[in-house]
């Protein structure tokens, strides 16, 4: 079994990438965010590898790091998911956003997935959430924000803020996390003009 391949990005595919190995060009498969995240051809790159193999074929599945292999390995337990549904959600959510979302039982981050309606959004929402903290760290400031959100008991300043970002065209989960590091670096007492700036730099970054 490949378990990591490190060489040369050769050329992208839709939904691959070649990476040249001492001359040898493995086809390997990702999510569009690990793709969007590789070097340029020509330069190195390396990847983690899951490696399924069937009668017909071997295909190979690549990521940036452990923790996202992790994840596409744990999506593939629900019942409904495949290799392609679990490289959707992993092209739209990384670890640390796809398990805050199971925390905080965020459907419609999980739903924005290809392949993923709302029926299996909350089928993974009720198989994982247990699980997601043993995946990845979750933020607790962020879990009781998203609480607070649901339950309207938000700061005013606070909803503003993320309100703002999400009018702006960021997922909810998204603004709620770039807020939930504003206040961090603001204090809790901070205006929500103060959060949106700080918040959109998070976002930058």
């Amino acid at each position: 079994m490949i378990g990591k391949l490190k060489g040369i990005v050769d050329s992208f595919g839709e939904d691959f990438v070649i990476l040249d190995v001492q001359g040898v060009g493995y086809v390997v498969h990702c999510s569009a965010r690990t793709l969007q995240r590789l070097p340029k051809p020509g330069e190195a790159a390396d990847l983690a590898i899951e490696t399924h193999v069937r009668e017909d074929m071997i295909r190979l599945y690549g990521f940036r790091s452990d923790a996202e292999r992790e994840w596409f390995r744990l999506l593939q337990t629900v019942q409904g998911v495949g290799s392609k549904v679990a490289l959707g959600v992993l092209s739209v959510l990384d670890p640390s956003q796809l398990a805050t979302a199971l925390a905080t039982g965020d459907k419609g981050a999980i739903a924005r997935a290809p392949g993923v309606g709302p029926r299996l959004a909350a089928r993974l929402l009720a198989e994982l959430k247990d699980k997601a903290p043993a995946f990845t760290p979750i933020d607790p400031t962020l879990v009781a924000l998203n609480g607070q959100i649901e339950d309207r008991t938000a700061p005013q300043p606070v909803a503003d803020a993320i309100s703002a970002l999400v009018n702006l065209g960021y997922p909810q989960i998204q603004a709620s996390a770039a807020i939930a590091a504003a206040m961090k670096a603001a204090g809790e007492g901070a205006e929500a003009k103060t959060l949106i700036r700080l918040g959109l730099r998070e976002l930058a970054r």
